[in-house]
């Protein structure tokens, strides 16, 4: 039976030959250019659309990007002159964020498990630490104290509340991220009398949330827990990272997030913010939402077959690079991300095929049952969304396949 799959995001189409195209150039002529499939292809301008429309919609509001969406480089550069902050969680994410040229007063690093040489190199390039716990905390002063250097510290809150219907769940309950609130206040005296330069709060509840109404009170929620932390604390935070949760619409049925609904809710809600926040900076965390729609998966077909009467694409790529698409990285029934034949973009749809990857294993798999122009060895195959959490949350090494390869087209783009 044939399964459906969600829809290709806006700003892709085809040429006269029925070839897509991506940031106006042939699908084609970039595999040939970056000389082998698979191949990722970013589209910068559509990235540019995206911080286009969060400036005009939240105004006042820093933009930040979390690079764990995907960290290539040439996208990491471009966005990184575009946006207020970079938002890191591992050392080796530092040492990109710094490659890219982002200035380290505008880096900060989360994430549970910093090891000590991490705090150090933080500490020492001047990047705020959004500390995890009370022991990191002390381990970051008596580095810094070893160092003679001023630590900039924030502090990460496990909220009491979540984002309902997120796809992953950061907060809400016993969680391995942040301080649970009713010890923040203390820390936070703690920190303040040692001397550290503290940078405030970080509160993140959730992502991939496409319901703007969850969002709206997640926002809600958070400004007001960072008051009452602020007020038993007895001190004003710099900035407050409200988190991100802005989901993309990966699947059949799912509509996209109402971001002008949110803009205006968290709008009214600094109007009437609480005194304690009255000179506080406030900044959202995005990642998936400003990069996950420019991607594009390239990767050809080198076999057709059929068993039991059913057909199967076999490519030269996979879930080694796209786990996410492959269902393997957090879905609980598989649904289709959108893929499309790339050299008969726009021809209708008249055959049920499945496509697989080139790994011995049933997991992977890039689309089950969907319905495609008919294809045969050496066409292109598209997997849309691939702009996050694609290469960078894939398991590259597994089987020693090849790699994949990756470029950025658009918005300036060399």
């Amino acid at each position: 039976m044939t399964k459906p799959m969600g829809a290709i995001p806006p700003g892709f189409a085809a040429d006269a030959g029925d070839m897509l195209l991506i940031g106006g150039r042939r699908a084609d002529a970039l595999v040939a250019e970056a000389g082998d499939t698979p191949l990722f292809v970013y589209d910068l301008g559509l990235i540019d659309a995206k911080v286009t429309r969060f400036r005009s919609a939240f105004t006042g509001v820093d933009l930040h990007y979390a690079i764990k969406a995907n960290s290539y480089i040439p996208l990491l550069s471009h966005v990184a002159k575009q946006v207020d902050g970079l938002d890191i969680a591992s050392g080796g994410e530092l040492k990109l964020a710094l490659k890219a040229g982002a200035d380290p007063a505008r880096i900060s690093f989360a994430g549970p498990g910093k090891r000590d040489g991490e705090l150090q190199d933080a500490i020492e390039a001047g990047i705020t630490l959004n500390c995890e716990s009370e022991s990191e905390v002390e381990r970051a002063l008596t580095i810094a104290g070893k160092l003679g250097a001023t630590p900039r510290l924030a502090v990460r809150v496990n909220p009491d509340f979540e984002i309902k219907g997120s796809g992953m769940r950061m907060g809400g309950g016993a969680k391995p991220f942040g301080l649970d609130a009713a010890r923040v206040p203390a820390l936070v005296r703690r920190l303040v009398a040692a001397g550290a330069d503290w940078r405030g709060f970080h509160i993140f509840a959730g992502s991939q949330a496409l319901d703007a109404g969850a969002l709206i009170e997640a926002q809600r929620a958070t400004l007001d827990l960072a008051a009452s932390l602020a007020d038993h604390a007895g001190a004003q935070p710099p900035l407050v990272n409200l988190g991100g949760g802005f989901g993309i619409p990966y699947f059949h049925g799912e509509q996209p997030l109402d971001v002008e609904r949110v803009a205006a809710a968290l709008e009214h809600g600094l109007a009437e913010r609480a005194p304690e926040l009255a000179e506080t900076t406030f900044a959202i965390e995005l990642g998936r939402w400003l990069v996950g729609e420019a991607g594009v998966y390239l990767t050809r077909i080198v076999d057709r077959k059929t068993s039991h009467g059913k057909t199967f694409l076999v490519t030269d790529g996979g879930m080694q690079h796209q786990l996410a698409a492959s269902g393997n990285f957090g879905q609980v029934v598989r649904r289709n991300y959108p893929v499309a034949i790339a050299n008969r973009f726009d021809a209708p749809g008249e055959e049920e095929a499945s496509i697989v990857g080139c790994l011995c294993t049933p997991l992977d798999r890039l689309a089950d049952d969907v319905l495609l122009p008919p294809a045969e060895s050496g066409d292109l195959v598209a997997v849309f969304l691939a702009g996050a959490y694609g290469l960078s949350a894939s398991p590259q090494a597994f089987l020693a396949q090849h790699p994949a390869l990756e470029t950025a087209v658009g918005g300036g783009a060399a």
